[in-house]
């Protein structure tokens, strides 16, 4: 059995080493999410390495919650997680929750106080805290570490039934306290929790955390590679402690790589729960947010976001990648897929005064310029239409040919038009502009008169939907050199989001669906929006702009 390792990374050498070795004649993975949040960017990029070596190497992966602590978590977050893993094109072999194994989990707790590595400890959460000593000076036996196995056993059987408050006891490892590493250092493997779990209600009143149940997880699931990020690397230790002294018949191998990092972005869960609950980001599916749910309803792909974690690699190196990244590869999968339409976001009506009273006729553009495949649509011109007040200036600037008093542009797929003149309202702003057209400059006529140095977009005044155009950009601003060094709450962009209040053509997204993507002619891609837009009003999301300067 061999393998190709061309273009290979440090954990997939690992997974064909153990295969062509006969270590494993298969490997299993699994993706542990703990519910207390929804999944951002960076569980994407765990999720494509371990299903994706799963699914290469012809293996099993595991989606399984780590719901060790009932305060935190919900059914609301299970539920997300499950939508986003499918959405972004995986499944899973076996579904499991830690919970599943807190029987067995409590007997491997009992085992250890039997075989003198644990004990029931009366310490605060702060004098553990001081106890444990700093990574310059070892730590200081807590009073009660060599309590007898008959009283440990005593004690924490009473914490089971719920005979103590919440962090009046706890029941701790007994390992080194003087290790150099300070996860050694008598680590607290159950603490006391009198709240009701999502899924076993109330059956349990103490619970494992999450360093010692985590190993155990793996090994009842006989995961042969544990893949986390790099700050579980000083974990390690413990996590093989745990497996070893619980005598767990199957040996998982954690291995560490560096955890994804975006420019303008937090990719905390923590942080992003305050922003959400702080009300500075609109629910968990704020499309600022890099939060799956939030990806999704701005308008990403799957196959973006999966051609982005390919393409930024597997690494032990931390570093940060430029957010413009993954928008390259957003406008790589949707220019080809995304049919063309026309938006005006910013109206200004043009009556076309020698256009007949009354009548129309439709004109022939594309579907989308870059596949010919999609073939093209008809769309309604009339005497009134609106274009974008960024593309008339009554007093042009130098190389501006756009739409100005006497001069002449050419409108997509449609005809020469040129400005006559200017209408105002009482405070001199300009409410429309009147033009003429030339009727034998129809695209496709044949047409090799004159030239015009402007092609510009627009939609019937009359045929056309009203719609809102949501614009965003980086919520937060940590490449500012400004915001150097400031809690992440103080590099908000207060520019984050602009509304904008536009029309758009309607042949292009007559019966349009929430989340459909469309690129509108010289504004970007866009997205139905699934939260706002209804059949009254349509909303869209701008996912990115047209163009980028980032380059691959």
């Amino acid at each position: 059995m061999s393998f190709e390792r061309e273009n290979s990374n440090f954990i997939r050498n690992i997974v064909i080493d153990d295969l062509e070795s006969g270590k494993h004649k298969s490997i299993i993975t699994r993706f542990p999410p703990e519910p207390n949040g929804y999944l951002h960017i960076g569980h994407a990029k765990s999720i494509c390495l371990n299903f994706g070596l799963a699914n290469e190497f012809k293996g099993r992966v595991n989606l399984r919650f780590d719901d060790t602590n009932p305060v935190k978590e919900d059914v609301e977050y299970v539920e997300s997680i499950k939508e986003d893993v499918k959405w972004l094109g995986f499944d899973w072999d076996e579904l499991h929750f830690a919970s599943d194994y807190f029987e067995e989990m409590h007997k491997r707790a009992v085992l250890l106080i039997n075989k003198g590595l644990a004990y029931v400890d009366d310490l605060t959460a702060d004098q553990i805290r001081e106890y444990r000593g700093t990574l310059t000076e070892p730590g200081k036996e807590s009073p009660y570490r060599n309590r007898p196995v008959e009283e440990n056993l005593d004690l924490f059987n009473r914490m089971t039934a719920g005979e103590f408050k919440d962090g009046e006891k706890v029941l701790r490892a007994k390992i080194d306290m003087a290790s150099p590493n300070i996860n050694l250092r008598d680590p607290v493997i159950y603490r006391i929790s009198h709240n009701a779990h999502h899924n076993t209600g109330d059956r349990w009143c103490v619970y494992p955390m999450y360093a010692y149940a985590h190993p155990l997880e793996d090994a009842i699931e006989h995961i042969t590679h544990s893949i986390c990020t790099l700050e579980f690397e000083d974990q390690r230790p413990f996590y093989d402690w745990v497996v070893r002294e619980c005598e767990m018949e199957a040996v998982p191998r954690q291995i560490e790589f560096a955890r994804l990092n975006l420019t303008n972005t937090v990719m905390s869960k923590r942080k992003l729960k305050q922003l959400v609950d702080d009300g500075v980001a609109d629910g968990w599916d704020d499309p600022r947010i890099p939060t799956i749910s939030g990806l999704r309803r701005r308008g990403y792909t799957p196959e973006a976001i999966r051609n982005f974690c390919r393409e930024i690699g597997i690494s032990k190196a931390d570093s940060t990648v430029d957010s413009r990244m993954l928008d390259y590869f957003l406008r790589e999968d949707l220019q080809p897929k995304a049919p063309l339409a026309m938006a005006v976001l910013n109206p200004l009506k043009v009556v076309i005064t020698n256009y007949p009273e009354g009548e129309s006729e439709l004109i022939e553009i594309e579907n989308n310029a870059k596949n010919e495949e999609m073939g093209k649509r008809l769309v309604s011109f009339s005497r009134e239409l609106y274009v974008e007040r960024d593309d008339f200036m009554e007093v042009p600037v130098k190389k501006y040919f756009r739409l100005f008093p006497g001069n002449e542009v050419r409108l997509k797929g449609g005809y020469f038009i040129k400005c006559n003149d200017v209408i105002k309202d009482a405070d001199g702003n300009v409410t429309e502009i009147h033009c003429t057209y030339d009727p034998d400059t129809k695209s496709g006529s044949g047409f090799v008169g004159r030239k015009v140095k402007a092609t510009i977009h627009w939609v019937d005044a009359n045929n056309s939907y009203p719609a809102e155009f949501r614009l965003f950009e980086p919520l937060i601003l940590d490449d500012d050199p400004a915001n150097e060094g400031k809690h992440f709450l103080d590099q908000i962009n207060p520019c984050s989001l602009e509304i904008k209040q536009g029309f758009v053509e309607k042949t292009a997204v007559e019966g349009a669906q929430k989340n459909d993507k469309f690129q509108f002619i010289r504004n970007g891609f866009y997205c139905v929006d699934s939260k706002y837009s209804s059949d009254d009003k349509l909303v869209f999301n701008r996912i990115v702009p047209l163009k980028s300067s980032f380059k691959l």
